[in-house]
């Protein structure tokens, strides 16, 4: 199981010096991944400084040269698909091919697009996805690309230079377990990055729940997939290594791949550089 440090793009680490420091900390204390919120507008915490997410993760590619780096989550339908496949083709090529691209509608819902004008229908937000991700698919194979679909509309196009990553990142789909649809458009790809109804973000997931999970997405597996297929489970574990392993062991078992260490969201840590970087110094948990 490997393990990463999950950040927002607020408050302290709004300062893209502040990402590289936890950046750099990570990986001398033996973390495997990076992964930084991608919010323009959370009214939750309005009034705090916001950082774009992809300077912060160029920070975090400068400062380092061997974990993971990348969002939990990015909208897509929020992005213009072309802009979108250049500013992450180009961190792959500044980190060496260390990037993750995890996606989903994103939220909350009314903030992040209702209140730029956008619609919040969930069926258009997710036919958005779906062509948005496949139109990303494309783009960085750096092969030309004609597309005319539902929502987009792309005239021979040919962005250079291809990502790093052949054929392409792996692409990580989030969405709120039990709910089916965003699981099984996560088999179509190279993970799935759950939340859980039970279980918010910084709360760690009940083993069972994590195991049905596992099953209906393996269900929904096809064949020959480009990558290994990974299951992301996130929460806050203890600083000592012995009482982590209690918590996320039973979670290993039940098929995660991955541990995304995070802040409570409601807690008063979650945007804060002190507390993260004593999570950080204490070393990922042992499985």
């Amino acid at each position: 199981m490997r393990c990463s440090i999950n950040i927002p793009n607020f408050g302290d680490f709004a300062d893209p010096r502040n990402v590289a420091t936890v950046a750099a900390a990570a990986e001398t204390a033996g973390w495997d991944g990076l992964f930084v919120w991608d919010h323009v507008l959370h009214r939750k915490h309005q009034g705090r400084p916001f950082g774009d997410p992809w300077i912060l993760l160029a920070a975090a590619a400068l400062a380092t040269s061997r974990i993971r780096l990348g969002t939990l989550l990015t909208p897509v339908p929020r992005y213009r698909p072309h802009q979108l496949a250049r500013q992450v083709a180009t961190l792959d090529q500044l980190s060496g091919g260390r990037m993750v691209f995890a996606a989903g509608l994103g939220g909350p819902i009314e903030d992040e697009y209702r209140s730029f004008g956008d619609t919040t229908e969930p069926r258009l937000l997710a036919e958005r996805l779906d062509e948005g991700l496949e139109l990303l698919r494309r783009f960085w194979s750096g092969d030309s690309v004609d597309h005319h679909g539902q929502h987009y509309e792309v005239r021979d196009v040919t962005l250079l230079p291809a990502t790093v990553q052949r054929p392409r990142p792996p692409i990580w789909i989030g969405g709120f377990w039990p709910r089916r649809p965003p699981m099984r458009r996560a088999a179509r790809w190279d993970g799935a990055v759950p939340l859980f109804e039970t279980a918010r973000h910084g709360h760690v997931p009940d083993a069972a729940e994590v195991r049905d999970l596992v099953g209906y997405v393996r269900k929904h597996r096809v064949a020959g997939a480009e990558h290994p297929f990974e299951f992301v489970l996130g929460g806050a574990t203890p600083l000592d290594a012995a009482k982590a392993k209690d918590v996320i062991g039973p979670l290993h078992d039940a098929g995660a791949t991955w541990w995304d260490e995070r802040q409570v969201q409601t807690g008063p840590d979650l945007d804060r550089l002190p507390a993260v970087l004593r999570r950080i110094e204490a070393g990922p948990p042992l499985v």
